[in-house]
């Protein structure tokens, strides 16, 4: 099952076979954000609290295109058979 704060590798798209933490989930739409994958750019419209300008940002993946990375089942494989 895919949490947030886990370790995921991206199978298809323009981030193929990078890695990345999980920072949000849509279950809804069967989505998630990754840290620093799939950076978009958002023209943000300046108003009296917040300058605008261009912001590059994470968009959402499909979970579909997601792979756990679990580092503690490498370890577990690569050990010593008894």
């Amino acid at each position: 099952m895919i949490k947030k704060g886990l370790k995921v590798r991206i199978l298809c798209g323009k981030d193929k076979k990078k890695e990345g933490e999980i920072i949000e989930i849509d279950r809804t739409n069967y989505r998630a954000k990754v840290k620093d994958i799939n950076m978009v750019k958002k023209h943000i419209k300046t108003t009296k609290e917040k300058k605008g300008g261009i912001v590059s940002k994470e968009s959402f993946i499909h979970l579909s295109n997601l792979k756990l990375v679990d580092d503690k089942i490498k370890d577990k494989k690569s050990g010593a058979k008894k």
